[in-house]
């Protein structure tokens, strides 16, 4: 079975393979095949699109502590679009696996955003179904979610970036960062960090990587600036 290599590919293994194949199967291709009684990914789409938000939230929660309720609904919301959703899809090389009718093949269907993006969320709604929400949580930190600081997401946080504009908008100040202490185990580290401006002022940050420490680290100096400031 042509999906045993994508099984693979992700280190997991169904139990149901056919509720993955389901998860695979467009609604173009149950209508040219109505004799074989398929069923297509529409429920197990609507699925994943909950267990995705209710996964990214836990994580944000836990990841950006020092992140307001605006600012997580922000950085979910640019998760969980359809952009983002394809190119998680195309992360983990789904496309090929898309069983399609002829006509929506030949119209450019296996390319089209929306039509991957909902692969990936009926793949994940498969995936709960037959491992469960802690599978599902422990899929998307391993396989998506280390994507969220190190790709096009990381505007949204980029406290750093912010700060170091600030503070080399008058000559001669400096920045630097430290991890002051790393804590925990291995699959769920939390670091401290702290911020340097100047060799005196200080603020620090927590965070479950260095970078996000580093990051929140920023975002506590940047409201520290912005209140003397007035």
């Amino acid at each position: 079975m042509e999906l045993e290599k994508l099984e693979k590919a992700l280190s997991i293994n169904f139990s149901d393979k056919q509720l993955l194949k389901q998860a695979f199967t467009h609604s173009s291709y149950v209508n040219e095949h109505q004799k074989n009684h398929l069923s297509d990914n529409e429920r197990l789409e609507f699925l994943g699109d909950a267990v995705l938000e209710l996964a990214t939230s836990d994580y944000l929660y836990n990841e950006c502590k020092q992140m307001s309720e605006g600012e997580l609904t922000k950085l979910r919301a640019s998760i969980v679009c359809e952009e983002s959703l394809y190119r998680f899809a195309e992360i983990l090389g789904l496309r090929q696996y898309v069983l399609l009718g002829k006509g929506e093949e030949r119209t450019g269907g296996r390319n089209r955003q929306a039509l991957l993006a909902d692969i990936f969320e009926s793949f994940l709604g498969a995936l709960y179904l037959d491992q469960g929400m802690d599978a599902c949580q422990a899929f998307l930190e391993r396989r998506i979610f280390p994507h969220i600081e190190t790709d096009a997401f990381s505007h949204v946080m980029d406290y750093k970036t912010k700060l170091q504009e600030v503070i080399q908008s008058e000559r001669g100040n400096t920045l630097e960062y430290r991890i002051i202490e790393e804590k925990g185990p291995a699959h769920r580290k939390e670091f401290l960090a702290e911020v340097i401006v100047n060799g005196k002022k200080c603020t620090r940050g927590t965070g479950n990587s260095k970078k996000s420490a580093e990051q929140f680290a920023a975002k506590q100096m940047l409201d520290e600036l912005n209140r003397e400031n007035g």
